[in-house]
């Protein structure tokens, strides 16, 4: 039964008794469920949302202790059964949770009840309760202040906005069970909804009056009131509402829609009145009395408030008539038009249904979040295909606008040739990077100190080679002397038999140098043939020595700025629209990290496709955005096109490019050659430095010679001379067959014990073949000895006096660049410059070809 209110104003409204409950056990079937279902340790985890809803479910049985904790106690409540519909079957059937049925009375009438075994008839009467305590907070506020008014005016929204939710979301779901009761049906939700609008726009009326606003909008404010009691009076005039409710709330609400039409009225009256329009306030006014006077037959048990505020508007309406009449009747003299033919009076509605959606959305419930059903799973990956399949497609979408813009930018040669004409030029990446590589090693100006090493390198190994042969010729010289002194006593080899070998790779070492002097001449010449041409590496930056874009030396209107300034300026445009679609890619990336709907697939109640389609529509703006990026970029590329077509006609750009075309095969055939010759002069230095290694171990080989020839000779001096002295027979007879060490094994010696160069190996033994030399073991990076003396000194046994300290030791002590080969092996010298570049040569260069 609806509960009239009265208030400090001089009408009264109307709020909803809640309905009724009886006890239930839900506790004890849900754990079962889930233990059942999912697992005891599930159930366990779950106890404290078991229990929540165990506590707001007795909660709810019991009075209020408040109005607002009663609400909030009602949208908690609510989100909880939306949560536990999808998770929790409550249904007869017997896979589902038969134990639990709820029952509820008629809010109308208390005798009527229903009893189902859903969730749905539960969550409509939890709704139809949360309208029901909004209109008892509307009604709990003081209408005589305007705070008061603007606060009551807020609940009546809120109560009509919960009454819209459940005629939208519960009503027909609670309606289709075995019984159900009228209050919660589509048609009483919708009444209800229109009166707690009518009653919000009732107070919006009363604090218009209290503010003293003109008649007009008070006139308007009010028609609106009595067109909210109208639709509310409709309804319950029908079926099933007709006989459902008392005839004091139909009495109330038409009693309502007459005084409010009759107001406004009264108060566009007063408007027509000051506006003089004396004809029309008259038919007004009548029509507001005649309404008035039909009301009243109706009125019988109707309450006080109402009754005195009819006789007060009635009076007002009289007074206001007589003045008109006696007016029109002396000044005016205008015909009364009938009320038929008045328009309807001008209403303006200031209030509307609070929307729910929002305060009872149960998406971001945790309750029973660890609870997924496989429709849910399998509805959460479909969804997320669907948005998968759009990120794809936009993503395409923007890569290939900008793939566009990048083509169409390098067909117009754009902005490189503004950056020309502005001398901010770059060389292609691939070129530039070539220059900056040749500069860092020197660059051509730096060939000259490489060739000075070449020709250290090459004077170095000319005086080893020179040393290493006077050591040779001097014993065979002494030799020769001893020879000619002792004649047939002097028994001991030749010096030219043994020394061959050593000869014939001096020989060969000295060949050698012969032809890389000649190479190296064809690189000095090479060099300063071609420094004109390389000479361009050197500059710093390079693109000082590109062609620059001028300006028209004549110009016969001056528009080169304005045309440089339009192409300019639509190129940032373009740069700001490739921005812009990074950042939408950005958005789409971030929207769909952030898009979870399981929550909302939890509480849905509906159907799946709907909330996909509500969902998708999210992306909907940033699909337009990229489509309206894409087209503007399409239009300023057109426009690009034409401004720079005449760019190019007034800057003569076909001439630049030709110029500048030219200016790249210059510092590319100049790198080239560059290369060409760093990479013959790379391998001469890697020819000497293992020359030289080469040669320092034949000198201390023969160094190791002369020494043992020396010994000999001492020896074989004190032999003649005893046998000159005539002494012992046994000293002559053991003096004749002196066994003389032998060279060859000592240089067989030699090369078993020192390492040879790379490339290089220890000469054969002394009188032996060449090809029958064993291969030395591979090169250790044996560091030269200072001062020439031997890498390894023979035991026991006197070193001669070093050479020259000049001679004695490699140009480069230590040498061990980056152009030393670490890997060749062989019996023989390597031959000059066959050591593998670091890069291949653009073409065979010729240089220090092998004999």
């Amino acid at each position: 039964m609806a509960a009239p209110t009265p208030s400090t104003a001089a009408n009264i409204m109307l709020a909803i008794y809640e309905k009724k409950t009886t006890s239930v056990e839900i506790y004890r079937p849900l754990r079962q469920f889930i233990a059942y279902n999912y697992s005891e340790r599930e159930a366990q985890n779950l106890e404290d949302d078991l229990q929540l809803v165990k506590q707001m479910r007795s909660d709810l049985e019991r009075p209020p202790d408040s109005l607002t904790a009663r609400r909030d106690l009602l949208q908690s409540y609510y989100k909880a059964l939306c949560v536990m519909e999808t998770r929790f079957p409550i249904s007869p059937n017997k896979d589902h949770i038969t134990s639990i049925t709820f029952t509820w009375h008629d809010a109308f009438k208390q005798k009527q009840k229903a009893s189902q075994q859903n969730i749905h008839l539960e969550k409509a009467a939890v709704l139809f309760n949360l309208g029901a305590i909004h209109s008892q907070i509307a009604l709990s506020f003081d209408r005589s202040s305007s705070d008061g008014r603007r606060q009551a005016s807020h609940s009546f929204m809120a109560s009509a906005g919960a009454f819209a939710f459940l005629r939208d979301n519960a009503s027909t779901k609670a309606s289709i069970g075995q019984s159900s009761t009228v209050d919660i049906s589509v048609e009483c939700a919708g009444m209800l909804e229109r009166l707690m609008l009518a009653q919000a726009q009732e107070c919006v009326f009363e604090n218009t009056i209290a503010k003293g606003s003109t008649p007009g909008v008070c006139a308007k404010i009010a028609r609106q009131v009595g067109l909210y009691y109208e639709e509310t009076l409709a309804a319950l005039n029908v079926a099933p509402l007709n006989q459902h409710f008392d005839k004091g709330w139909i009495s109330h609400v038409q009693l309502k829609a007459a005084l409010y039409f009759s107001e406004a009225c009264y108060r566009y009256g007063v408007e027509l009145h000051e506006k003089e329009e004396i004809a029309e306030e008259i038919a007004r006014l009548k029509t507001g009395i005649s309404a008035l006077t039909e009301a009243k037959k109706s009125s019988k048990g109707a309450p006080a408030q109402i009754l005195e505020a009819f006789s007060k508007l009635e009076a007002n309406l009289n007074r206001n008539l007589e003045r008109a009449v006696k007016e029109n009747d002396r000044v005016y003299l205008m015909r009364i038009p009938p009320s038929a033919s008045l328009p309807p009076l001008p209403s303006v509605s200031l209030v509307k249904s609070m929307p729910m959606n929002e305060t009872l959305d149960a998406s971001k419930e945790k309750m029973f979040a660890s609870l997924v059903p496989d429709s849910s799973a399998k509805a959460l990956s479909r969804y997320t295909e669907m948005v998968d399949d759009i990120i794809r497609t936009q993503a395409e979408k923007l890569q290939q606008g900008s793939e566009l813009a990048r083509v169409r930018l390098k067909e117009m040669d754009l902005p490189d040739s503004i950056l020309a004409l502005e001398g901010n030029f770059a060389l292609p990446a691939d070129i530039k990077e070539d220059v900056e590589a040749v500069q860092i090693s020197g660059g051509p100006a730096g060939l000259e100190a490489e060739l000075q090493q070449l020709r250290d390198l090459r004077r170095v190994n000319q005086e080893l080679l020179v040393q290493t042969e006077e050591l040779l010729q001097k014993e065979g010289r002494e030799d020769a002397q001893f020879r000619s002194q002792f004649g047939t006593r002097w028994t001991r080899p030749q010096s030219s038999t043994l020394t061959k070998n050593l000869l014939d790779r001096l020989n060969r070492f000295a060949a050698n140098l012969k032809q890389a002097s000649d190479s190296d001449a064809r690189i000095e010449r090479s060099i300063r043939d071609h420094f004109p041409l390389m000479s361009i590496l050197d500059h710093r930056p390079i693109e000082a020595a590109l062609p620059t874009l001028a300006r028209p030396i004549m110009s016969l209107d001056a528009n080169e700025d304005a045309i440089v300034g339009a192409l300019k300026q639509s190129l940032r445009h373009l740069e700001t629209l490739g921005a812009q679609r990074a950042g939408l890619e950005d958005m789409l990336k971030e929207m769909k990290r952030k898009d979870d709907i399981l929550p909302k697939l939890m509480t849905s109640t509906g159907s799946y496709e709907d909330l996909f389609r509500k969902e998708i529509a999210k992306y909907d703006h940033i699909c337009e955005e990229i489509a309206k990026n894409l087209e503007e970029q399409e239009q300023l590329l057109l426009q690009i096109q034409a401004q720079n077509d005449e760019f190019a006609a007034i800057f003569n750009l076909e001439d630049y490019k030709a110029s500048r075309e030219k200016s790249y095969k210059q510092i590319q055939a100049a790198i080239a050659k560059y290369r060409e010759i760093k990479e013959n002069i790379n391998e001469g230095l890697k020819f000497y430095v293992t020359l030289q290694d080469a040669i320092t171990n034949v000198k201390q080989q023969c160094s190791d010679y002369v020494m043992t020839r020396n010994i000999q000779c001492r020896e074989m001096i004190e032999d003649v001379q005893r046998q000159m002295a005539g002494l012992s027979f046994q000293d002559n007879k053991n003096s004749g067959s002196y066994n003389y060490p032998s060279v060859t094994q000592r240089s067989t010696s030699q090369n078993q014990s020192d390492p040879s160069p790379y490339g290089y190996a220890h000469p054969p033994p002394y009188g032996s073949p060449p090809q029958q030399q064993p291969l030395p073991p591979p090169y250790h990076h044996q560091q030269p000895p200072m001062g020439g003396g031997a890498p390894y000194p023979p035991q026991n046994q006197q070193q001669p006096p070093p050479g020259s300290h000049e001679y004695g030791q490699p140009a480069y002590p230590g040498w061990r660049g980056p152009y030393y080969n670490s890997h060749a092996t062989g019996s023989m010298p390597r031959p000059p410059y066959t050591v593998q570049p670091p890069y291949p040569p653009h073409h065979q260069s010729g240089y220090y070809k092998q004999q």
